[in-house]
């Protein structure tokens, strides 16, 4: 499956803020010089939203699609782009974070499905190095180790709950791990690590990683948990997925509905119900059109 013409728009957009990124060494600077780049004025009263800051030193955008418009296709062909931005060397980390279990087990059972196109697409841009985990997974080391994370694209697929609490105690992911002892001696940034927290967590692991983080239907992570949740997976860079964005975020790119419908990716709502007979059926039928 191919990128639609707005699909590759979007990336083309995204590529673009990643240039300016890495020209001008700083985040809102980029923001502001990739939209005078398109002839709009960022900051005052009459110009677009100035940059947020969310997460200090570390960029994050968003793409504004409306439902129905493949947003999760856009993230997997985004990963490629995203990651060759990153200095040589870089671990090929993302932390796929989903609102929900519903969206949770249909993103991970497709992004595990070597023949789904989200799977393909991702193979095919790194030459089928790549590993696919869930939350278990993580937490019981399996094919999760420093030599697996050093040599593949990992992908840890995660729901907003499983890190984002008030009581960290209840979370397995900020509990003590003996399964993951062995990631303790690569960390590199031991100043990132969280406080009062044992270094053998997964979230001190994902924390060393310094991950890519795709955020799905992000409108639902605005809160100042989700901060913190985003803030304690200390992510290299943060691409939100949303159809409604909110206040706080820093839009790369907008795809319009019109954009959808010209390539016939609108979702009709359909309305079922039973008739007695055929008769019924046809003059329904005709009375719709």
């Amino acid at each position: 499956m191919e990128l639609k013409p707005y699909q590759q728009q979007v990336i083309n957009d995204l590529t673009e803020y990643l240039e300016y990124i890495q020209t001008w060494r700083r985040v809102d600077l980029a923001f502001e010089k990739f939209w005078n780049a398109r002839g709009f004025k960022v900051g005052g009263d009459d110009g677009l939203p100035t940059y947020k800051n969310n997460i200090p030193e570390c960029p994050h955008v968003c793409i504004k699609v409306p439902t129905g418009g493949g947003k999760t296709f856009i993230a997997c062909n985004a990963l490629r782009p995203i990651l060759e931005a990153m200095p040589e060397g870089k671990t090929k980390a993302v932390v796929w974070l989903v609102p929900s279990n519903t969206i949770l087990e249909q993103t991970v059972r497709n992004l595990k499905n070597p023949r789904h196109p989200y799977r393909e697409k991702i193979d095919s841009h790194f030459n089928g190095r790549v590993s696919i985990y869930e939350k278990e997974e993580l937490l019981q080391g399996a094919g999760f180790n420093p030599s697996a994370v050093r040599e593949q694209l990992s992908i840890l697929v995660l729901s907003y709950d499983s890190i984002r609490s008030n009581k960290k105690d209840g979370r397995k992911i900020y509990q003590s791990n003996g399964n993951l002892d062995n990631f303790v001696p690569t960390y590199q940034n031991p100043d990132t690590l969280l406080p009062e927290i044992d270094e053998t967590a997964l979230i001190q692991v994902i924390n060393q990683m310094n991950p890519v983080c795709i955020v799905d239907e992000s409108h639902n992570a605005e809160s100042d948990l989700s901060v913190e949740m985003l803030r304690n997976i200390n992510p290299c860079f943060i691409l939100d997925l949303t159809a409604t964005p909110r206040n706080n975020s820093n839009i790369i790119s907008y795809v319009s509905p019109m954009e959808l419908k010209r390539e016939n990716m609108v979702k009709l709502p359909v309305i079922v119900y039973n008739h007695h007979n055929a008769n019924d059926v046809m003059r329904d039928a005709l009375d719709l059109q």
